[in-house]
């Protein structure tokens, strides 16, 4: 995805790669199940409240289990409600998630489901089941009708989601733990996950400042410092498999790519995951993009894909004052002009840190450098992961299709490139944190 990216007479553009998928009918049973619940919580008295609430608990289970099963996680559900629905659909969705989730015991969820309830605030606030429709009708201020229907309407969402490939074990299959994360030595920093490695908390920091900063030069160096730092761990986890001292295979995750401009986005990402030897496959259709690689660089082309894109928002809401700047062709050409700068800068430190790790020059996890021995495994173990990430593509997504992204005003493109240089990836100057 986004091999090319090159200013053009209106009608060029990068070439993004997505999953090219069977025209799929509605699952008979799940909009069954979404007209029983909704036919039960009308026709019910008073009386038989308790009764239909409690039932109405176990209807959902059923429809949440359905989507494990089929490939989608708990953000992936709730991107798909915010997406289409109401905020009141996206609370009950998140109450349905975390009512499901009482079935399915800590310990056999895997790191990023786990991190994902977290960031949803997915937790049972109600007293019992038998209450809980009650709370939350009171809760939004609705009406019996109201929340039938809110019911059904997203029952009926989720009963007509299709399989998609699955980026993780769902609950209850072999396999829930994930990877083993190496912990982190010491506290973990602010915003930082349980047990992540200490590199990964110190990106997580750098970028941080990077978002924060109002001067360009210094975001600049930050962001630099974090890409180099992401490199150097890729490269140290790829010589630990060369070693037999990890046996991890290529995972995948999802990262949400909504409008406006979802096509720049996802060549953001892209570029993102390029540098980082791993690949993205879009699908449009669902607003998400799943990025295929190992852990490590799964995690950190996450979070620096998320800096990157608050970066470019900024720049591209600076980016002058006169009408065509707010133009959609100027925003559009903007930001496919900044994801391709960003490629080139980002391609070429990763580069010059594979060069700097081969001739043995090492960069330690507080920014400083220390010469080692060169190793000669190390284009060999990098070589073998990026081809064991192609295989996984091809397993996940056996038939891919491109589409080009446009780009019709040179102004916006000129402007992107511009705002891309300033966030550009050089310089070495240590950064203290």
């Amino acid at each position: 995805m986004g091999k090319r990216a090159q200013q053009g007479d209106g009608n060029a553009g990068p070439l993004l790669e997505q999953a090219v998928r069977p025209v799929l009918t509605a699952p008979d049973e799940g909009l069954d199940l979404a007209l029983d619940t909704g036919a039960s919580l009308l026709a019910a008295s008073a009386g038989q409240w308790p009764a239909v609430s409690r039932a109405v608990l176990g209807y959902a289970d059923t429809a949440v289990g359905r989507c494990w099963s089929a490939g989608w996680r708990p953000a992936d559900l709730v991107r798909v409600v915010r997406r289409g629905l109401k905020p009141v659909h996206l609370a009950l969705a998140v109450d349905l998630i975390a009512a499901e989730g009482r079935r399915h015991p800590a310990a056999s969820l895997d790191r990023r489901w786990h991190e994902q309830l977290r960031e949803l605030e997915a937790e049972v606030w109600w007293p019992t089941d038998e209450q809980y429709l009650g709370a939350f009708a009171h809760r939004h201020r609705l009406d019996r009708f109201a929340l039938a229907t809110a019911l059904l309407e997203l029952l009926r969402s989720w009963g007509r989601l299709p399989p998609i490939a699955p980026v993780g074990p769902a609950p209850g299959q072999p396999g829930q733990a994930g990877p083993v994360r190496r912990p982190a030595a010491g506290p973990p920093r602010p915003g930082a996950s349980a047990g992540e490695p200490r590199m990964l908390a110190r990106i997580r920091a750098l970028l941080a400042k990077a978002e924060s900063t109002e001067f360009p030069e210094e975001a600049e160096a930050l962001t630099a410092k974090a890409q180099q730092l992401m490199a150097q761990h890729s490269i140290d986890d790829a010589l630990l498999a060369a070693a037999g001292a990890d046996r991890n295979t290529p995972a995948a995750l999802r990262i949400g790519v909504d409008n406006p401009y979802e096509g720049p986005k996802t060549m953001l990402l892209d570029a993102v995951a390029a540098a980082n030897r791993c690949r993205v496959v879009w699908a449009k259709e669902f607003g998400f993009c799943t990025v295929i690689g190992f852990d490590g660089d799964l995690d950190g082309v996450e979070l620096l894909y998320t800096s990157l894109l608050v970066q470019a928002t900024h720049a591209l809401n600076k980016a002058g004052s006169g009408k065509d700047s707010r133009s959609k062709a100027f925003r559009q050409s903007f930001l496919v002009a900044y994801a391709a700068r960003i490629r080139e800068r980002l391609t070429a430190a990763t580069e010059r840190a594979t060069s700097d790790a081969a001739a043995g020059r090492h960069l330690r996890e507080d920014g400083t450098e220390e010469q080692l021995l060169p190793d000669e495994r190390l284009l060999p173990a990098l070589a073998a992961r990026s081809a064991a990430v192609d295989d996984e593509v091809g397993r996940l997504f056996p038939k891919l299709v491109s589409q080009r992204v446009r780009v019709s005003d040179g102004e916006g493109w000129a402007a992107g490139r511009a705002a891309a240089d300033r966030a550009a990836l050089h310089g070495r100057g240590e950064i203290h944190n």
